[in-house]
């Protein structure tokens, strides 16, 4: 078109891609990692990939089972680990954090969903996650039977991204632990944490603005940096419970997240029950760091951190040999639950 003997072009179309969606690329994608989230899947998956619900068979022993379901997420630890290339982690991580919050319950974990969201939409790194998360999914029996990937340019800044696992699973109705046969004089059992997991990476990241040399800082005598105990994965607890759930009788467990011990802790134990708890088990080198190097009050660090404990059992003393549990799951706590005072 002439304007003025000056020729003006119109304005190209818009397009969904030009805007920031690539559909295709997602289409693509699910089409690399296919055969991976495949290779989760046992006879009793009925629909899964490419299915706009996944679809899970239960055995006709489970049909009197209670189901149960948990969502999480693995928070700014995505930002740690973009920093150090180490996105595999947060793959592995989100799976073993749904798991310990359904066995928590007594549950078996049967199948897990996944969201991953992000700016513009990475191939490589959606695929990290994924395979991650697959390869943590077949280490539990446990169905990769669908998710999303979303790509939204206007949400999320540019090279971050967000991870959110959904895992159902199931418990025998009688064996659905809930914590409310919790009485005084019970034992509570300790079960080591490798890190900080999953929780408390917003304040962890503060105090590494103020110190952001010591990322490669040597924490103990075996050479490990606190980038590498950062990045430690969220240990996965569902085999030895599970294990421990056939063999003995347990009341309670807390899965030590957000909060830390004392308010998860304070989840499962019914009215007329309290705990008092001294923090004399050996503490992963990383808390003390953090607590110097950011000048954390105890409360502060109670507060936030699993402070070395990430799950902790709940039985009558009868129920719960310490022998055993130490032998098999390494309990590093022994306390007593009380009567408030």
């Amino acid at each position: 078109m002439e304007s003025g003997g000056a020729r003006v072009d119109p304005p190209p179309g818009l397009s969904y891609r030009a805007a920031g969606v690539d559909v295709q690329a997602k289409e693509r994608l699910l089409a690399r990692m296919a055969s991976s989230i495949r290779a989760t899947h046992s006879p009793r998956v009925l629909a899964g990939v490419g299915a706009f619900a996944g679809a899970l068979a239960l055995l006709p022993s489970e049909r009197d089972a209670v189901l149960l379901a948990t969502t999480d997420g693995v928070g700014t630890k995505t930002l740690l680990a973009r920093r150090l290339g180490q996105d595999a982690v947060i793959g592995r991580d989100i799976v073993a954090h749904c798991a310990n919050d359904l066995v928590a319950q007594g549950a078996r974990p049967l199948a897990f969903l996944d969201y991953i969201a992000m700016s513009r939409l990475d191939d490589d790194l959606v695929a990290t996650l994924l395979a991650a998360m697959a390869e943590a999914c077949r280490a539990l029996d446990v169905a990769l039977l669908g998710g999303e990937t979303a790509e939204m340019p206007d949400v999320y800044a540019a090279n971050a991204y967000d991870v959110v696992g959904t895992m159902v699973g199931l418990a025998p109705a009688e064996g659905l632990i809930t914590g409310a046969r919790i009485r005084p004089g019970d034992r509570l059992l300790g079960l080591p944490s490798t890190g900080l997991h999953t929780n408390g990476y917003t304040l962890a990241r503060r105090v590494l603005e103020t110190a952001p040399a010591a990322l490669h800082a040597v924490l103990d005598d075996r050479g490990t940096t606190v980038a590498e105990a950062l990045m430690a994965p969220h240990r996965c607890y569902a085999p030895e419970v599970l294990g421990l759930l056939a063999a003995v009788r347990v009341r309670g467990i807390a899965h030590v997240t957000g909060g830390g011990l004392g308010a998860n802790l304070r989840r499962v134990l019914p009215e007329g029950c309290a705990a008092r708890l001294r923090r004399v088990w050996p503490q992963p080198p990383v808390f003390g760091w953090l607590r110097r190097a950011g000048g954390l009050s105890e409360d502060e660090m109670a507060a936030t951190f699993n402070l070395g404990i990430g799950m902790v059992l709940v039985g009558a003393p009868p129920d719960l040999p310490v022998a055993l549990l130490a032998a098999i799951a390494g309990a590093l706590i022994h306390a007593a639950v009380r009567r408030p005072s």
